[in-house]
């Protein structure tokens, strides 16, 4: 699977996609995660990638025709990468998302449709937003991962990567770890604990683990962790 992202910062993903699995995902091949600058699709000598907004207004507007261009141009690579190591593959599926406070939100359900991709590009918005016509020609989905605003679609971006990338097989290592909380398109969550049992905080309070988890029974102690266990989608 190919993640492509557009943004105006690229050097913001550097750190954090050469750490920990993403990285070994990476270098196995397991996936492929592509950052591109917009202003490599802008023509003029200022690189210029907004504008001010129709109708007044304060700040800048990001422009349609370099994000047309990068959405365009990556969708034809991704084409032609599975085409050479396939002549005979079937249609790519693409999807194009544009993150925006007013998109559907992000669930992980939505994390189970977008890991059966074989693309997915990322609108990392900026300023005071996008041309309008993105999300409505050019992007397949507007996206949210909640209810606030942020300054830029640059973390939503890791949000998706990371959270898509651990439901392809192999990257978090064991299947289990996927078998054991995925259910109805979402996840279980329970409490879980380690060592020490016993913990004795400044107040000299004793917060201990329960019982039933130090007991050795199995039966008893998945009875327990059905019994706090919670879904989320």
């Amino acid at each position: 699977m190919k993640f492509d992202i557009i943004t105006i910062f690229p050097q913001i993903f550097d750190s954090y996609f050469a750490e920990s699995l993403l990285k070994r995902a990476q270098e196995k091949k397991l996936l492929e995660i592509r950052v591109h600058n917009l202003r490599d699709w802008t023509e003029d000598s200022h690189k210029t990638v907004d504008d001010s907004p129709f109708g007044g207004g304060l700040g800048m507007v990001m422009k349609i025709e370099p994000i047309y261009k990068a959405v365009i141009g990556l969708k034809s690579q991704g084409s032609n990468s599975k085409a050479q190591a396939n002549p005979k593959f079937p249609n790519l599926k693409q999807r194009v998302i544009l993150f925006t406070p007013r998109g559907k939100k992000f669930t992980q359900r939505k994390a189970h449709e977008y890991a059966k991709l074989d693309q997915l590009i990322m609108i990392c918005g900026r300023y005071e937003g996008v041309d309008e016509r993105v999300g409505k020609y050019i992007a397949d989905e507007q996206l949210s991962i909640g209810d606030y605003d942020l300054m830029g679609g640059e973390l939503p971006a890791m949000i998706v990567v990371e959270t898509v990338s651990r439901l392809i097989p192999g990257v978090i290592g064991k299947e289990e770890f996927l078998k054991e909380h995925i259910k109805d398109g979402g996840f279980i969550e329970y409490p879980q604990y380690t060592r020490p049992e016993v913990f004795v905080d400044a107040k000299r309070k004793k917060r201990t683990v329960p019982q039933v988890l130090l007991s050795g029974n199995h039966k008893k102690i998945e009875e327990w962790r059905q019994r706090h266990e919670k879904l989320i989608k």
